[in-house]
């Protein structure tokens, strides 16, 4: 059996027990390669986990092309989350359309405003969220748990592709036709909201490309932090 073989069967177990022992569950999808591999795996078995993504108003349009994607490949409707109008109007009106180039506090709060607030109404109610978060990804993930006790939403987190390989993510892909954003294609290994990502440049970090401004060490979002700072969770056997 291969790496990748075993990986895939370890994950899909993960997934198997998600919608088994923490009904009902969500998967958030960035609609990124790591959450199409997910995505894949969840509607192939027809697994009770409810699939949405967070439509921050600021998005490429290679990124909200992958809904139609899905749409065509597996005729599934991703759920959409998007920020109160209210809120976006009043970041803009007050400190401007990009203030969030201006300091990390204002970059953190237009996250909070676009992806922390939607994120909340995505998860209430639910007993589990999953996410395709990887720990080779960026240092700020490099003691990632497959599961965790979340405490800040009160409920599980699982990170099924932990300790999966950028090169695993791509072999699944390619082996199973999965649908992709092509923003990958041109450059982008991590995308997020289009002014806060740009294409790396070959050696660099595979984050380098979100919000390459700031230093590495703060490149998150909010959505895996809790009063700002990293969540460091005491892991759960899986």
């Amino acid at each position: 059996m291969s790496d990748l073989h075993a990986r895939v069967e370890e994950t899909r177990g993960i997934l198997e027990r998600i919608a088994r022992d923490f009904s009902p569950a969500v998967f958030a999808s960035s609609l990124a390669a790591e959450d199409m591999v997910l995505t894949d795996m969840i509607l192939r078995a027809g697994l009770p986990i409810t699939i949405f993504t967070l439509e921050t108003g600021r998005l490429h349009k290679e990124t909200l092309d992958v809904l139609e994607k899905v749409r065509a490949q597996y005729g599934h409707e991703i759920k959409q989350y998007k920020p109160q109008p209210e809120a976006v109007e009043r970041y803009v009106t007050q400190n401007g359309l990009n203030a969030f180039y201006d300091s990390v506090e204002m970059r953190k709060e237009c996250c909070r405003i676009r992806k922390v607030e939607p994120l909340g109404r995505a998860l209430a109610g639910n007993k589990a969220w999953v996410t395709g978060q990887r720990r080779s990804q960026s240092t700020t993930r490099s003691e990632l748990a497959v599961q965790e006790d979340d405490a800040a939403h009160g409920m599980q987190k699982f990170n099924p592709l932990a300790d999966w390989s950028e090169a695993d993510v791509w072999e699944y892909i390619r082996a199973n036709t999965v649908p992709y954003n092509a923003l990958h294609d041109r450059g982008y290994p991590s995308i997020g909201c289009e002014p806060c990502t740009r294409a790396i440049q070959p050696g660099e970090d595979v984050r380098a490309g979100r919000w390459w401004w700031e230093s590495a060490d703060s490149k998150e979002c909010g959505l895996h932090l809790v009063d700002g700072k990293l969540i460091r969770i005491k892991s759960v056997a899986a």
